[in-house]
């Protein structure tokens, strides 16, 4: 700054000093490398304000609260924190300003900042729109201002949409940031474009390769991590080396479904033709993207439990109450037997529980197949349609009761918001208040929207015994198509747990008590095992 005022103690006797910090604030760093730029323009005039009012014991702080290159639309500003958090001990008295919407462009915000000014008594000046929250006409002029700021910022911010969107359809990069596989190349008419590096998209296109090979997004992170492989390295504008992490699933998955690599710029869910240079095919990007979602649909189990363990967190041995783990031998390196075992025969010996070891097909073949075989048992039907019906009839009284209470708390919300609207003039808090009720008025109409919507599902879908009877038929066939995932959560879902029995040769079956309580007769919940 060339110029800043001292902070010295009012001449006037009797005359209390106000400690007034200057804050100013440039959105774009165009300019602030100049000897005098907007941020002492800024300065400059809040100090000469504050002279004009030393017979008020005004003095100017002569900490610098700046903040060049930073918008106003969130308070995330260091020298906007470096203030509030002085007004929070106690060392400012009034904040000066050049302009409102320096302080910021939200309303929202700025009402958050204003009840923290009230609450340490601390005043607002603006030198160019010429007001202090001292007095009531000052503080509903403050409101006005406020909401032309937020219009404008909202204006700029859609402006600012149509221009990225009309970019990308013209297939200009706005990432942001560059990825593996491109550099970023500063344009003459302003922007970025992508430009191959040619090592990186190399790595990129055996990152492909490895995937389809191993099926495994686990497999292809531990093999990268194990080369000492790392994700996309760049520097800043301000010189910050960023990037470079190990290799995780969330980070191969944003590589393999990524349409830049076939030479594309996604917006929304279209596609349109980049400027930038494919470094991946298109039919082997295709080939990932469709096994990613596959592997999504299945959760992967194919691969994660390769060896199918049906049971696994269910089984439990019946004489020690224990889980029973799931292991396999192998042969040929493959697995060619695989067991449930109890734990506590595993870790303390095998006398040490009669239950030992269990064949794995054996117990599972047996559970699925009475599980198929839900159909054909009348009384389970007619008791799983009562637990249907009644589970029906106790969410829609319990949508009605949510739904009442929204109603009413809407109410009560719209009339806290006219109270408040009609004390914005007067009262210093109305326009935070006003802000919270607004963001709690949001909230309650969605939940009220949602709470419409499944009572009018729960409306249209009735269901009759014969439908129960039908679906259940049904399993045995639906059954042998699931995925081994969607298997392994159907009997999550019917089971709570399976019980073997080493010394007697039974297992027991427990169901959910919100779900199918029983498999049948005593048979079937206690099936001896050969």
């Amino acid at each position: 700054m060339r110029t800043s005022m001292e902070t010295k103690p009012a001449k006037n006797a009797g005359v209390a000093t106000v400690r007034c910090a200057i804050y100013t604030r440039k959105s774009s760093e165009q300019g602030l490398e100049q000897e005098f730029n907007s941020l002492h323009a800024q300065r400059e005039s809040a100090e000469a304000y504050i002279a004009s009012m030393k017979h008020e014991g005004w003095v100017a702080l002569p900490d610098q609260y700046n903040d060049g290159g930073f918008t106003g639309g969130n308070t995330d500003r260091p020298g906007c924190q470096r203030l509030m958090a002085d007004i929070e001990a106690g060392k400012v008295d009034c904040v000066v300003v050049y302009k409102v919407d320096r302080l910021s462009r939200s309303l929202l915000d700025f009402a958050r900042m204003m009840a923290v000014f009230e609450k340490h008594r601390v005043s607002f000046v603006s030198v160019t729109q010429q007001f202090n929250t001292t007095q009531s006409m000052g503080r509903l002029t403050l409101n006005i201002l406020l909401s032309f700021a937020q219009f404008e910022r909202e204006i700029i911010s859609e402006r600012t949409r149509d221009k990225i969107a009309a970019s990308k359809r013209k297939g200009k990069w706005f990432g942001g940031k560059p990825i593996l596989g491109y550099d970023l190349a500063p344009q003459p008419a302003g922007g970025s474009k992508l430009v191959v590096n040619a090592a990186e998209a190399e790595l990129v296109r055996e990152v492909y390769h490895l995937y389809l090979e191993h099926r495994s997004l686990t497999k292809v992170a531990q093999i990268l991590n194990a080369r000492g492989s790392t994700s996309k390295r760049w520097t800043t504008r301000k010189g910050t080396a960023v990037g470079g992490r190990v290799w995780d699933k969330h980070l191969l998955i944003n590589l393999l479904t990524n349409p830049a690599y076939v030479g594309k710029v996604k917006h929304k869910k279209e596609l349109f033709a980049g400027e930038h240079a494919a470094i991946v095919d298109e039919r082997l990007w295709q080939q990932a993207f469709q096994t990613i979602k596959h592997n999504g649909r299945t959760g992967g189990m194919h691969v994660r439990n390769q060896h199918g363990a049906l049971l696994k967190g269910l089984i439990h041995c019946g004489p020690c109450g224990h889980a029973m783990g799931h292991t396999y031998s192998v042969k040929d390196g493959k697995a060619a037997y695989r067991y449930y075992v109890c734990y506590v025969a595993q870790k303390q010996g095998w006398h040490a529980c009669p239950s030992g070891s269990l064949p794995a097909e054996q117990i599972e073949r047996l559970v699925v197949d009475r599980i198929k075989h839900i159909g054909g048992d009348a009384a389970l039907v007619a008791a799983t349609f009562r637990q249907l019906q009644s589970g029906i009839r106790s969410r829609g009284a319990q949508i009605e009761k949510d739904n009442t209470a929204s109603k009413r708390e809407i109410q009560k919300i719209e009339g806290d918001i006219r109270k408040a609207a009609m004390a914005a003039g007067t009262d210093a808090n109305a326009a935070a208040r006003l802000a919270d009720l607004h963001e709690r008025l949001a909230t309650a109409s969605e939940r009220t929207r949602v709470l419409r919507a499944e009572a009018e599902q729960i409306e249209n879908e009735s269901i009759t015994q014969a439908d129960v009877a039908a679906s259940l038929r049904e399993f045995a066939a639906t059954w042998d198509v699931l995925y081994p995932r969607e298997q392994s959560a159907v009997l999550a879902n019917l089971v709570k747990r399976v019980d073997y029995d080493g010394a007697k040769k039974t297992v027991s079956i427990t169901f959910h008590p919100s779900g199918l309580r029983t498999l049948g007769p005593a048979p079937v919940e206690h099936e001896e095992v050969a």
